[in-house]
């Protein structure tokens, strides 16, 4: 069921309720890291209460093994440690053989490791946080290369279905191989995987004193302005889901970058 059901269809009830009355025995298949954005729903708990209010039976079942990231349980873990969304905090990345982390010194040395990986036949994307201003294409066609690092840029993915100036429609932004050509955010990449993943985690996520800090004003999402709907608590735990999010893409292997030095010198240092 889309979230985006037209106004004259929609009921007014919370989804998880129609859910439950639409089918015999529903299946939520449920990760709570995921929420990256007001207003998403979606947790044991929101199930579990609505559920019990139908007198449903809840089975609830943990699923051991996953196929992201190579079927690397340990890479997984790791990012869960890195963003402190699980465990005490970040550890060292001992390397997995199904699996490649890296760190890049610059978006350059990034953009050409992940090119080797296209030369080699495999598909490849960079996405980031969203972090810089998302420009309309100019009236020629061309893109704002609005994703800017020092002397290096790139234009965002399309936001509309359409091509525009060689780029694909955002949803074809992680499946054709223009998509090369542009920077992802959170909500083009999610719900998709490519071989190689570059994630460019912006200025609202940095590295001080041992812990890790998001910057409301380093961030760009619209959606995350207004503080009334989002509190400071809210916009930390949804700019850590979306970086899980970015760096849990790639299938065979991911490269960090930070434009900031400590937050960069940090992540080199998890690196063995």
């Amino acid at each position: 069921m889309s979230r985006w059901t037209r106004a004259e269809h929609r009921t007014g009830r919370p989804q998880i309720e129609e859910l439950l009355d639409a089918a015999r025995v529903p299946v939520f298949l449920l990760d709570e890291f995921q929420v990256v954005r007001p207003g998403e729903q979606g947790t044991v708990s929101d199930i579990e209460q609505h559920a019990q209010a139908r007198g449903i039976h809840v089975e609830k079942i943990d699923l051991d093994a996953q196929f992201r990231c190579g079927g690397s349980e340990e890479y997984v873990l790791w990012v869960r440690r890195l963003l402190g969304l699980e465990g005490d905090g970040p550890i060292p990345w001992q390397g997995d053989s199904h699996f490649e982390v890296s760190v890049a010194d610059s978006p350059y040395e990034m953009e050409a490791y992940l090119a080797t990986k296209l030369d080699a036949g495999y598909s490849a994307r960079i996405a980031a946080g969203y972090c810089w201003p998302w420009s309309d294409p100019r009236k020629d066609g061309s893109l704002v290369p609005d994703v800017q690092i020092g002397d290096w840029s790139k234009p965002w993915n399309l936001k509309g279905e359409r091509s525009v100036g060689g780029a694909p429609a955002a949803a074809l932004w992680a499946s054709d191989p223009a998509g090369f050509g542009q920077v992802g955010c959170v909500y083009t990449a999610q719900g998709f995987e490519y071989d190689y993943a570059g994630v460019v985690i912006g200025p609202d996520f940095v590295w001080r004193d041992g812990r890790w800090l998001t910057v409301r004003s380093a961030n760009r999402d619209p959606d995350f302005k207004n503080r009334t709907k989002v509190s400071d608590s809210d916009f930390d735990r949804l700019i850590r889901n979306v970086y899980k999010v970015l760096l849990t893409r790639g299938m065979r292997g991911v490269t960090l970058y930070s434009p900031d030095p400590q937050t960069r010198k940090h992540l080199q240092a998890l690196m063995t």
